[in-house]
């Protein structure tokens, strides 16, 4: 039996090495890049933008508002490692309207050229139960999370395949490897970008277009903080259980896995068990890659066993202490 799992991974590696060269994009040159970053005004988008200017990009921010846009301007010039370095800011509401999503692309591309790399970082997250969540809420979310990233991606993308070379990333959420308690509206507004990305993926990689699907944990940005404000209890003591990342440290390993075109981008150890275990069909970028995924799933699986007791296990007395909550008051 041994021998067969044996001879399982010899083979397995070596058809790695077979296909190895068709799945290993050259890194993407970010010196004198025309990066396009939507949500780009503050939180991961600000600091993404920030980390490919330090690298010598040329930036293009969109978002609504205008004076966070104006601001974020000026802090991102501060990073120029030369003068020829451009940062232009464009308001627009990206989930909207497709057509003038395309119009403002044409635009950016009108004054930096082509786009190189895409960020897809707009994005807005509601938390709360099923029932109490507005129904409106669950088509906002879709619109901003899933169709703003569909229409920005759409207006580069076909020039990207005619250059046969660019970078589309779309930044979902650990909520968007896993659904928990108070994410029924938001989860599956991240879920959809995975498949979205995925397919396309598979469409574009002939051209040498690379897809990048970045699952950052909890981050210390202002939509976090908004966030906070209507976050049940059993979701905040679930996301207690991991710590807050810092947006600057989430930007620096975004930027480095879309560099390399990885379509998986996690963050810390509980990220990459989720990328792994969440890995299904989704592409490899590198023999080592697919291999680790192969050897690490039943581990992963078990631990992951366990978090899920434990989640269950906070629902279930956040549940009693609101049924003893109500019989207190009943009897008063």
């Amino acid at each position: 039996m041994l021998l067969l799992a044996a001879a399982f991974i010899v083979a397995f590696v070596l058809l790695l090495y077979m296909v190895s060269p068709l799945i290993s994009p050259s890194p993407l040159k970010l010196a004198g890049a025309h990066v396009v970053v939507t949500g780009g005004s503050s939180g991961i988008g600000k600091c993404i933008a920030i980390e490919c200017f330090k690298c010598g990009a040329f930036i293009t921010l969109v978002a609504r508002n205008e004076s966070k846009l104006v601001q974020a301007k000026k802090e991102i010039e501060k990073y120029a490692i030369n003068e020829k370095q451009v940062v232009i800011c464009i308001s627009v509401d990206v989930s909207k309207d497709y057509r003038q999503v395309e119009n403002v692309i044409k635009q950016a591309q009108e004054k930096l050229g082509p786009v190189d790399m895409l960020v897809n970082c707009a994005g807005m997250a509601i938390a709360g139960t099923f029932e109490e969540i507005e129904i409106g809420q669950f088509t906002r979310l879709m619109e901003v999370n899933y169709l703003g990233s569909v229409y920005a991606s759409r207006a580069v993308i076909s020039t990207m395949k005619e250059r046969r070379m660019g970078r589309v990333v779309f930044v979902s959420s650990q909520a968007g490897q896993l659904g928990l308690f108070g994410y029924t509206a938001y989860s599956p507004s991240k879920f959809a970008l995975r498949g979205l990305a995925e397919a396309l993926q598979m469409e574009v990689k002939p051209y040498n277009v690379y897809i990048t699907v970045a699952y950052p944990p909890d981050t210390d940005t202002p939509g976090f903080a908004e966030e906070n404000k209507s976050k049940p209890l059993e979701t905040k003591l679930i996301s207690e259980s991991s710590s807050l990342c810092q947006p600057e440290q989430v930007a620096k390993v975004i930027v480095k896995d879309a560099i390399q075109g990885n379509f998986n981008s996690s963050v810390g150890s509980d990220g990459y068990m989720l990328s792994s275990l969440t890995c299904g069909m989704s592409p490899v970028t590198t023999i080592t890659e697919g291999l680790q995924q192969v050897v690490t799933m039943g581990l992963f699986r078990t631990i992951a066993l366990f978090y899920l007791g434990s989640f269950d296990s906070i629902v279930r007395r956040c549940m009693m202490q609101k049924q003893n909550c109500e019989q207190a008051s009943k009897t008063d």
